[in-house]
């Protein structure tokens, strides 16, 4: 969960930040450049962006974030594809949903299911941030004010590189019964993940960078990811008073249960998955995809009218800054807190009964 004044800072960094280095430009810091025909589609004084609800609950929360949305007449305009990850013969939609982002370069989208059989096709989230190298997941941890929980003052951004390691995806069966599967690692993704973390960490004000590896283990691949953050740490942001340290993922898992109070950005390659409030946002050099920090599709609640809907209402007043859009993001997420501080209203997931419009009524009769 992300502070007003973190998104604005956020969101002033996606707007401002420029290519850090001719040696490798691929490593800018956010997605927006200055280059004209990179900027988001606008035509008719409204931004057009690809929307993508999703699986499981993904429609219903959508549905939502487009309630609020045309409420308020916010200068956007949707290219809906409903892609599903459930159903066969799909891939036609997903590549007419691809070619949208590729024109609007920015979407916001909900989960999408992946099979796990082996007949199944890879996923197509995966697939989305591999193919328009949307390389940066960002999803920020913040407690929030009236919704108490287990751990108090808990304040911390995950940064993950979306595009390789365990999501390289490249296996086969070299004899029956033994898979080999391929961790591709490589040192211009790494130096470009931790400049991203780094600068991050100086635009919002933040003390200290974290790299989560299994170096102890994975020697050469976690190894180059680790030592490649030490160099960048020590060569390229050593002025900035920015504190780096290292934790192998193990212990990681286990300090962040236990004390998730001393971590303040963290870099790493492995996945991380949150509750129905927390919303993320995924950078690459020309496309901005926004989407739930969550990883499930909520198919147990799917059509029940259940589904908390913070998570893609929050996540879609993120890609309204990314769009500069600063007033209607500032009024949409203060309803959505004041919501939530209040406590009259909470669905099933924040100990509650409230229904997804009952939440969504909610949050539009404070902006309203």
């Amino acid at each position: 969960m992300i502070t007003p004044s973190l998104r604005s800072a956020a969101g002033g960094m996606l707007r401002t930040a420029a290519v850090r280095s001719s040696r490798m430009p691929a490593s800018r810091t956010m997605a927006s450049l200055v280059d004209e025909k990179r900027l988001p589609s606008k035509f008719g004084g409204k931004y057009t962006v690809t929307l993508v609800p999703g699986d499981g609950i993904g429609k219903e929360v959508a549905d939502s974030v487009k309630e609020i949305f045309e409420s308020l007449k916010v200068p956007v305009q949707w290219e809906q594809y409903d892609v599903s990850g459930e159903t066969t013969g799909g891939d036609e939609l997903f590549q007419q949903a691809m070619e949208s982002l590729k024109r609007n370069k920015v979407g916001l989208k909900g989960i999408l299911y992946t099979p796990i059989d082996q007949t199944g096709h890879n996923s197509w989230n995966v697939a989305m941030r591999q193919t328009l190298d949307i390389y940066a997941s960002v999803v920020v941890c913040k407690s929030l004010p009236g919704f108490p929980t287990r751990h108090k003052d808990v304040d911390f951004a995950i940064i993950r590189e979306n595009t390789e390691g365990e999501y390289s995806g490249l296996e086969h069966q070299s004899y029956p019964g033994v898979v080999e599967s391929l961790k591709v690692s490589t040192r211009a993704k790494a130096e470009r993940i931790a400049r991203f973390a780094f600068d991050f960490a100086i635009k919002n004000d933040r003390k200290k960078v974290t790299c989560v590896h299994k170096a102890n283990i994975m020697k050469l691949g976690d190894g180059l990811f680790l030592n490649t953050c030490k160099r960048v740490a020590e060569e390229e942001y050593g002025h900035t008073g920015i504190k780096f340290d290292s934790m192998i993922v193990d212990n990681t898992a286990m300090q962040l249960v236990s004390r998730p109070q001393q971590f303040d950005v963290m870099v790493m390659v492995t996945l991380v998955g949150g509750p129905g409030v927390v919303p993320g946002c995924n950078f690459g050099r020309e496309y901005a995809l926004f989407e739930p920090g969550c990883r499930h599709v909520g198919k147990d609640i799917m059509g029940a009218n259940k589904a908390n809907p913070s998570a893609m209402i929050l996540s879609s007043t993120m890609m309204l800054r990314h769009l500069g859009l600063e007033s209607q993001a500032n009024v949409i997420a203060a309803a959505v807190y004041d919501v939530i501080q209040e406590g009259k209203v909470r669905t099933a997931d924040m100990r509650g009964s409230s229904s997804t419009s009952d939440f969504t009524k909610a949050v539009l009769d404070k902006v309203m």
